[in-house]
């Protein structure tokens, strides 16, 4: 089993990147998607079941980061906002 995980952020999104993916149908500006599938495909497929608006076929032009889950590691840590 592996844990898929796709972060995309549209805060400073201008027309001259206008190929580039759009992950939801949904107006964003930070997306993230974290899916346990087997495979990169039953991921996708988990994720469009859920009709969130997952497009499928721009994530796959995203290489999500992939962690084996057969070992203890740190998946996901967040600071926002911090001021030094």
């Amino acid at each position: 089993m592996k844990l898929y995980v796709w972060r995309h952020n549209k805060t400073y999104h201008s027309h001259s990147m206008i190929q580039e993916p759009c992950v939801n149908s949904e107006f964003y500006l930070d997306a993230i998607a974290i899916v346990a599938a087997k495979s990169l495909d039953e991921a996708l497929e988990l994720l469009a079941a859920q009709h969130k608006g997952w497009r499928t076929d721009d994530l796959r032009e995203l290489e999500p980061q992939v962690y084996e889950l057969d070992k203890g590691q740190v998946i996901f840590t967040e600071l926002r906002g911090s001021i030094a």
